[in-house]
């Protein structure tokens, strides 16, 4: 009987570390495709309705126009005419107050995305929050500040890598991880459970 139990724990076990992670990437998947598809669907839906006068949802209608719509801003983006159109876009988005700071911090991200470049230069250990304790940062800049080199370190808070504190350190304070940037951010995501 208790070996009995002890397969059925180790089954289970080894069944849980299989089917948790595909079930979160199946949640995470079918909540980003409802919401792209909710975007436009419900407006198409409404189109839809107006024009047969009958209430009808074609689920993924809305995904499959979003994507019909960015091919075509790509056709756009990619020619001379639709070049210069986007180019007055984005200096028109660029000027309006409070749309200006969305649209050019979205820009850059995808900007990075796109190069496929990290904004972090290097992953280091700096001394932080207390001295004699590590904490893995990313090199995001260097400044002169009074005379003085200074490295700026972010240092993200796990396993949310997109909040931290970004803090200025002299650059003996600033000691190298021996991790690449790749290495480091699956050290963070996974709160340092994916040591390299």
């Amino acid at each position: 009987m208790e070996s009995f139990v002890k397969h059925l724990k180790e089954k289970f076990g080894a069944g849980l570390f299989i089917v948790i992670p595909l079930g979160i990437t199946l949640f995470i998947l079918k909540f980003l495709f409802s919401f792209a598809d909710g975007i436009l669907g419900t407006y198409l839906d409404g189109m839809i309705t107006a024009i047969t006068h009958r209430e009808s949802h074609f689920y993924g209608l809305g995904m499959i126009t979003g994507i019909i719509i960015v091919y075509i801003v790509g056709l756009l983006a990619t020619n001379v005419m639709g070049h210069h159109l986007i180019r007055w876009g984005d200096d028109l988005l660029s000027r309006i107050p409070l749309v200006k700071s969305i649209y050019v911090s979205s820009k850059q991200l995808t900007s990075v995305l796109k190069d496929g470049k990290s904004t972090y230069r290097r992953a280091v250990f700096v001394e932080w929050p207390r001295q004699g304790v590590l904490a893995v940062g990313f090199v995001t800049a260097e400044v002169v500040r009074q005379g003085k080199r200074l490295v700026v370190v972010y240092v993200p808070t796990m396993p949310n890598p997109t909040s931290g504190f970004a803090l200025f350190f002299h650059e003996d304070e600033v000691l190298d991880s021996g991790m690449t940037v790749e290495e480091a951010v699956k050290f963070v995501v996974s709160g340092g459970m994916v040591v390299v």
